[in-house]
C-alpha cells in the first residue's frame, strides 16, 4: 500500500471544490472554464474516485494494524457524520432559500431548488430527509457518499486481498445499473440523481490504486508519446473533447454525432455514469498521473498551497460551498444578474472557502501544539522530592 501523504490528492480535491462550486452557481461566466466544458466528465468523478482512493488508504492502514472489525467502526462512524452533516446542510438550505424567497421577487427560488415537495408535503418529506430520499437541488453528493463508504466494509476485504475479485464483483453491480438503470428509489417515485450501484465502480477503482504497489508506477521508463495506453488515453481524450465543445458549438460541424446516441448520453448520463463517461474520467486520471508524477516541487507553490489546504479538509469546505452557492446566485439576482455582480460573487467564493480551510489548519494546528494538562500538585511534588 502507498505511504505517506500524496499531496496531489489534496490539490486536484480543492481544485474539484471550486469547480463544483462554479457549476453550481446558475449562469456563472467562470462555469464555463469547468472541466465538464471540455470532455464528458466533471468533478463528481475526481471527487469520487479520490475518495475512494483516500478512504482505502486511510481504512486499509487501521485494518491491516489493528483488524477488520476496528476498521468497521471507523467507517461506520464517519457514514454517521457525513448522515449528521447533510441533514444539518439541508435544513441550512432550506431556511436560506425560504428567506430568500420573500425577497426575490423575480423569481421562484424555492421551486428551483426542488423544495416544492416539502412545501406541498411537510411530514412525508420530512421522513423522506431522513431515509435520504429527499434531495433538493445541491444536496447529492453527501448521500452517495454515505452509500459508498457504508458498502466499504464488505469490498475493503477483497480490495485489501484479493483486487482483481474487487474489481469483479463492483463490474458485477456496474453493468446491471448501467444498461438497465437499477437505481434506489427517489421521493415522488424518481431514483437516485447519482446512482450508487454505478459510481461505486469508480469509488472502487480509486481504492485499487490505493493499494497498487509503489514498485509498480504508472508511468514507463519509455517517453510518454512512445508509450501505446497513454496515446491512446490522449487520443480518447481529445475524441472526449471534440464531442463535448461540438454540443456547445455546433458550428464546428459534428452534428452527426448526437448527445442521445447510446454510449454518449451526456445529461442522463451522469447518473449511471456510462462507460463513454467512465472512460473520459480514467484516462484524463491516467495522463495527469504521467504528466505530474506523485512528490513534484509544483505542489510546493504558493499557489497551490490554498487548493491543497481545501483539499485537506473537503467535508467541511464542501458543506460551505453548498450554501455559498445558493447565497451567490441570490445576490446575483438582487444585481439583475450583472456581469461584475457574476464574477464577483463567483470569486468572493472561493475566497470564503479558502479562508475556512486557512482556519481549520489553524485551528488543527493549535489543537496539536496544545501542551497535555498537568495532574493537580504534580509541580509540588516534584519540587519537595527532587530526582538525583
Amino acid at each position: 500500500m502507498n505511504s505517506g501523504r500524496d499531496l496531489r490528492i489534496d490539490f486536484f480535491r480543492g481544485l474539484a471544490l471550486i469547480f463544483i462550486l462554479w457549476d453550481h452557481i446558475p449562469h456563472n461566466p467562470l462555469g464555463e472554464v469547468t472541466l465538464r466544458n471540455f470532455g464528458l466528465s466533471d468533478a463528481a468523478e475526481i471527487f469520487v474516485f479520490l475518495a475512494g482512493y483516500s478512504a482505502v488508504l486511510a481504512y486499509g492502514k487501521l485494518a491491516r494494524r489493528d483488524g477488520f472489525t476496528v476498521a468497521t467502526v471507523r467507517i461506520l462512524r464517519r457514514c454517521w457524520t457525513l448522515y449528521v452533516a447533510h441533514i444539518f446542510l439541508l435544513v441550512l438550505l432550506m431556511g436560506i432559500m425560504f428567506f430568500a424567497n420573500e425577497h426575490v421577487e423575480t423569481r421562484d427560488l424555492v421551486r428551483e431548488m426542488g423544495l416544492t415537495y416539502f412545501v406541498e408535503n411537510p411530514q412525508r418529506a420530512l421522513v423522506d430527509e431522513l431515509l435520504l430520499r429527499f434531495k433538493p437541488n445541491l444536496m447529492d453528493p453527501l448521500p452517495l457518499y454515505v452509500a459508498l463508504l457504508f458498502g466499504l466494509p464488505a469490498m475493503l476485504p477483497l480490495i485489501l486481498r484479493l483486487p482483481a475479485l474487487a474489481l469483479a464483483v463492483s463490474l458485477g453491480l456496474y453493468l446491471p445499473a448501467t444498461l438497465t438503470g437499477w437505481n434506489l428509489s427517489n421521493e415522488g417515485g424518481g431514483t437516485w440523481y447519482f446512482n450508487p450501484f454505478a459510481w461505486q465502480l469508480l469509488f472502487v477503482i480509486g481504492g485499487l490504486m490505493a493499494v497498487r504497489p509503489t514498485s509498480a508506477p504508472l508511468a514507463q521508463p519509455r517517453p510518454l508519446l512512445r508509450q501505446p495506453l497513454f496515446v491512446l488515453c490522449l487520443g480518447y481524450l481529445a475524441f472526449c473533447l471534440l464531442l463535448a465543445l461540438n454540443w456547445r458549438w455546433p458550428a464546428l460541424g459534428l452534428q452527426a454525432i448526437s448527445p442521445d446516441m447510446p454510449l454518449m448520453k451526456f445529461g442522463p448520463g451522469k447518473t449511471d455514469l456510462v462507460p463513454m463517461r467512465l472512460g473520459n474520467f480514467l484516462a484524463l486520471a491516467y495522463v495527469t498521473a504521467c504528466l505530474l508524477p506523485r512528490g513534484g516541487a509544483w505542489l510546493n507553490a504558493r499557489l497551490c498551497q490554498p487548493l491543497c489546504s481545501m483539499g485537506r479538509h473537503s467535508l467541511e469546505v464542501f458543506c460551505f460551498s453548498v450554501l455559498l452557492a445558493p447565497l451567490a446566485d441570490i445576490a446575483n439576482a438582487l444585481c439583475d444578474d450583472h456581469p461584475i455582480a457574476q464574477y464577483t460573487t463567483a470569486v468572493l467564493a472561493v475566497v470564503m472557502m479558502v479562508a475556512l480551510a486557512a482556519w481549520l489548519d489553524l485551528y488543527k494546528r493549535l489543537g496539536t501544539a496544545r501542551p497535555a494538562p498537568k495532574l493537580p500538585g504534580a509541580g509540588s511534588a516534584a519540587a519537595r522530592h527532587p530526582v538525583a
